[in-house]
């Protein structure tokens, strides 16, 4: 029985990560990943990574800090940047045998997280995971709806084997108890709170935008992807801009959407991937957080967006609905509307003084969550996970086919 909030082991531990997608990568996982990974070696355990190789090119080599393990890979279809691991049992039963970790813990559900899981069972080595990614939630917004089922159906057998599955919102831990998920425990995400503020805004950058000081700039970061609800981004600029002809709209990311995007809204912003400093300055030289999407499992853009000292208008869900309490230092839309989305965000058009206490209660908000107990929260679980592992441990049957 895991122990809610209990202190963690201060013993060093040998931890098997295994995802499919890390830094340079730029995506929510990935970043949460290299967090971990990296407050975990800091506090002196002994943490193994196992990823696909990026690129072929011979600059994508392992760290000799976190033993990488390199695997093969092929690019993800429509995000060829982006890559995902191939199956890899043998290698991994391999590996694991002549070194046997502590723990495996495995972030992703793909090919790699499921040979992973395959590896563990065999080897006899307690296992846990996480939820980070609603795949059953995407089928909708590409025409396979009929989807969610079954893939609901896999991710269930696949969580349902480890001794405990990590998901970052009380709300996602009810929802997925509901749908039959087991062992389910709450790990919530940090925000890097000296590298997003307020103090990263560019009159500079803003001009390069055509925007002037007095001048309102909505913007939006992330995946531009169906599944992020992008249309609501649109609607709201629209409206907003009926008040004030001189608002301006910043996306900030890429993906499949980014051509159509730009031929339904040629006049704004597409500044593509930005990282590190970069992309703090875009987020604090920025007015107004847009972010409409109902898929995230968490949604780190959020707190970065609020770290940064901008009012967030987002649907009650993910670390907005958690994170967010509405007109104190943000604002939520109810429901899963588009028109409740545009209605939340009109108020903050011409009200500068309460974009400003918003955006400053948001700051205040985003200082308390830090990345330093997110990593001990995670130790304490992975702890009690090996501790209470028995001898002869013996994982319930995977299904042959998933």
């Amino acid at each position: 029985m895991l122990l809610e909030g209990s202190a963690a082991s201060p013993c060093s531990r040998r931890v098997a990560m295994v995802t499919e997608t890390f830094p340079p990568e730029v995506n929510g996982v990935a970043m949460s990943m290299a967090r971990l990974v990296h407050g975990l070696h800091e506090r002196g355990h002994s943490v193994q990574l196992v990823r696909p190789r990026q690129t072929l090119a011979a600059g994508d080599v392992a760290d000799t800090r976190f033993g990488e393990v390199l695997t093969r890979g092929c690019p993800i279809p429509r995000y060829p940047h982006l890559r995902m691991g191939l199956p890899a049992k043998r290698t991994l039963v391999r590996l694991w045998s002549q070194q046997r970790p502590d723990v495996v813990h495995i972030a992703t559900e793909g090919p790699l997280g499921w040979s992973a899981l395959q590896a563990a069972r065999k080897l006899e080595l307690p296992v846990t995971t996480d939820f980070r990614t609603n795949f059953h939630a995407y089928g909708q917004h590409y025409g396979i709806g009929w989807l969610a089922t079954p893939i609901l159906a896999y991710l269930r057998a696949f969580h349902n084997q480890a001794q405990c599955t990590m998901v970052p919102t009380d709300a996602m831990r009810s929802d997925l108890a509901a749908r039959g998920f087991e062992r389910l425990h709450v790990v919530g995400r940090g925000v890097d709170t000296r590298l997003f503020g307020p103090t990263r805004r560019s009159p500079e950058l803003r001009r390069s935008w055509g925007a002037g000081e007095n001048d309102l700039v909505l913007a939006y970061v992330g995946r531009l992807a169906a599944e992020k609800n992008l249309d609501a981004v649109l609607a709201a600029y629209d409206a907003v801009q009926a008040l004030r002809a001189e608002t301006k709209l910043l996306f900030v990311g890429d993906g499949p959407r980014r051509d159509a995007l730009r031929a339904r809204c040629p006049q704004a912003i597409f500044a593509g991937h930005r990282g590190g400093a970069d992309l703090a300055a875009h987020y604090a030289s920025a007015d107004v957080f847009l972010f409409p999407s109902l898929t995230e499992t968490f949604g780190n853009v959020t707190t970065e967006a609020m770290a940064s000292g901008l009012p967030v208008v987002a649907f009650d869900s993910a670390a907005a609905g958690q994170l967010i309490a509405h007109g104190r230092n943000g604002v939520l839309a109810a429901g899963q509307d588009m028109p409740a989305f545009v209605r939340a965000a009109l108020p903050l058009a011409h009200d500068s003084p309460l974009r400003a206490s918003l955006g400053t209660a948001a700051r205040e908000t985003a200082c308390r969550i830090d990345w330093r107990s997110v990593v001990m929260r995670f130790e304490s679980i992975v702890s009690q996970v090996i501790d209470h592992a028995s001898p002869g441990l013996t994982l319930a049957p995977v299904p042959a086919r998933a």
